[in-house]
């Protein structure tokens, strides 16, 4: 039995799965994520959910709680980077 099923989507909720994340300079991912989860430390530059650029220093096994569309490989130095999604 799914206990997420047939419930709204809320983003103070669980994220319904956690996928590897491919950086690329131009290309969205698939799905927004609703937060990253960062097994090795480093430098992230991403694209938010909002469309603007930012770069951020995270620790290792870090989670990064803010809606993005990318992760790009220009000035991405973190790594096994995952996203949190919603659907």
């Amino acid at each position: 039995m799914n206990p997420f099923a047939n419930r709204t989507l809320p983003l103070a909720g669980p994220a319904y799965d956690i996928v590897p994340v491919s950086t690329h300079n131009s290309n969205d991912m698939p799905v927004t994520a609703v937060a990253l989860y960062v097994e090795t430390g480093g430098t992230l530059s991403v694209v938010t959910a909002k469309g603007q650029t930012r770069q951020v220093a995270v620790a290792d096994f870090s989670i990064l709680p803010v809606g993005v569309r990318r992760v790009r490989t220009t000035g991405t130095t973190a790594g096994g980077i995952h996203a949190l999604v919603l659907t």
